[in-house]
């Protein structure tokens, strides 16, 4: 899979497979939210002014990840579907990591337990918690680079 697989830095021409992945994950991952209120345009101002790399497997958009520079904060990670549990969300988080600082920090919805375990997993460390329009989160810290299989 690996020679297929490319993380390149955003780039135009990927814009509606970005958006178009970005609303099928979250429809198919947020179960909980009403899902109806999401738009095929969220992607374009929930990652303004963010720093995106996209992960492509043989030319197709199979996942991202933005990162809001000035805070470390890595705002969103996706991977479709179909491509889950092949180290995709490491390698874009690896990848991230080559541009940003320590410590890194994110918030993951309580209720995305995948991704919690996911986060726990590679390194992330509990820094708090709060509440969002999204229900409750964990706010996760990483201070060290992520450790390779």
């Amino acid at each position: 899979m690996n020679d297929k697989l490319k993380i390149i830095e955003f780039r135009e021409s990927d814009l509606n497979a970005l958006r178009q992945l970005f609303l099928k994950v979250r429809q198919s991952t947020f179960i909980w939210a009403d899902v109806a209120t999401f738009d095929l345009f969220d992607f374009d101002v929930q990652t303004k002014g963010e720093y995106i790399l996209t992960a492509l497997y043989d030319e197709k958009v199979i996942g991202f990840i933005s990162v809001w520079m000035r805070d470390n904060f890595i705002h969103h990670l996706y991977i479709e579907e179909a491509y889950h549990k092949r180290g995709i969300g490491k390698m874009l988080l690896k990848a991230v990591m080559e541009q940003t600082k320590f410590p890194v920090l994110l918030k993951c919805l309580e209720r995305n337990t995948v991704a919690v375990a996911f986060y726990k997993k590679i390194g992330f460390i509990e820094k708090g918690h709060g509440d969002n329009e999204n229900g409750p989160y964990i706010l996760f810290e990483l201070n060290q680079k992520i450790a390779s299989d």
